[in-house]
């Protein structure tokens, strides 16, 4: 079924404005694409919270963990330009990887949070990469491989950075901005240019109020000692919202959560990928790629977050006991969240994507309704 530009305006506009004016948005910006097509561009509100610079069409913002789906499909990408298969060992290609038991944990079992290195015990900062890397090969798994998921919070992207590191022999960061964001010409960068400063929005810490569902996975992440406090602290720093808005930081290629760019940027990088990994002529991706990203590898609760979660090789995907579907109706939808309410997906089935960013935080850290408000709107117009 093919959306009808108008009829989606007269839908989400009234939904995009509430957010702002009933559920305290600051600033904000969504984009919805289908058939390698944009169908939807909405942004609104201020990149400040004195509200004197107007959010505009060419304003960044951080993205948080939906980097991390970014960060994901170039290390798919690396794997299917080497001919590396998802089942074979990390360890193959990364020798330093086999201390600590960690000699049979496979590129599937890492992609998907299987592989138990959600924290680690050596403190190391979050911006040394190479302790943060030695840490990585020092740690043994907090659970025997593939016998378990959890969310790798900050690991995860220095775990896909290092393997593209190995492979490609080069930073992810690059690789992005060689193989997706020049030629698809995505204003998105991991590490940001410092020319690109004045547009980026300031992000702004969730207001303190009573903490959403589920109450004790909230609770444990305030309690020093718990799992999901040691994921969502180490590495170690930039734990306040706050240090994110200086330059310096800006400017680090963090893959686990530093991404920088717009809503339209991601949701015409997800375009590509809903329409089977080509864009404009372009073939990105082949049907075997795509099937790693569209394919669950696990499916169950979640150690860290403490509800059932799902992924494939790179991507979340929603759980079929989750209790709100995060993803739309379709079953091989997939895409990557960022914390307090940026969103991305990608939707093969009916082609469509979705990005939605913002800079005043929620609590919560999976999506809230201000965007699945937006994507279930989408879908009753189908």
């Amino acid at each position: 079924m093919q959306l009808e530009p108008g009829r989606l305006r007269q839908r989400l506009e009234p939904l995009f404005q509430e957010n702002f004016q009933k559920f305290g948005e600051l600033g904000a910006a969504v984009s919805v694409w289908q058939n390698e097509k944009p169908i939807l561009d909405l942004y609104g509100g201020f990149r400040d919270a004195r509200r004197e610079k107007p959010w505009t069409a060419d304003t960044l913002v951080l993205v948080w963990s939906a980097t991390k789906g970014i960060g994901s499909a170039c290390l798919l990408h690396v794997l299917q330009e080497h001919n590396i298969d998802i089942k074979q060992w990390v360890a193959e290609v990364w020798p330093e990887f086999a201390q600590a038991g960690k000699e049979k944990i496979t590129l599937a079992q890492l992609l998907s949070h299987q592989a138990g290195l959600c924290a680690l015990d050596r403190r190391v900062d979050v911006i040394d990469y190479d302790a943060v890397i030695q840490a990585l090969e020092a740690q043994q798994p907090l659970w025997p491989p593939g016998t378990a998921h959890g969310y790798h919070v900050r690991t995860f992207g220095f775990l896909l950075d290092e393997l593209v590191r190995r492979i490609a022999r080069k930073a992810l960061s690059d690789y992005w901005q060689e193989v997706f964001a020049r030629p698809l010409n995505l204003d998105l960068w991991i590490g940001l240019p410092e020319m690109e400063n004045p547009r980026v929005a300031a992000i702004y810490a969730a207001k303190s109020g009573k903490p959403p569902e589920p109450k004790q996975f909230y609770v444990d992440l305030a309690t020093p000692g718990t799992l999901a406090r040691k994921a969502f602290t180490s590495p170690h720093g930039l734990h306040v919202v706050s240090a994110l808005n200086n330059l310096a930081i800006r400017a680090q290629p963090i893959v686990s959560f530093g991404g920088i760019g717009s809503a339209a940027s991601l949701a015409k990088f997800y375009s590509m990928l809903a329409n089977g990994g080509k864009f404009d002529g372009q073939t990105f991706f082949s049907e075997r790629t795509i099937a790693w990203m569209t394919t669950t590898l696990v499916d169950g609760l979640d150690r860290v977050f403490q509800i059932p979660t799902a992924f494939s090789a790179g991507f979340m995907k929603d759980s079929r006991k989750a209790a709100r579907r995060i993803f739309g109706p379709s079953r091989n939808a997939f895409g990557h969240p960022g914390a307090g309410g940026s969103h991305a997906f990608a939707d093969p089935e009916n082609k469509i994507s979705f990005a939605y960013v913002m800079n005043r935080m929620e609590q919560r850290v999976l999506p809230n309704e201000k965007s699945l408000r937006l994507v279930d709107a989408i879908y009753d117009l189908l």
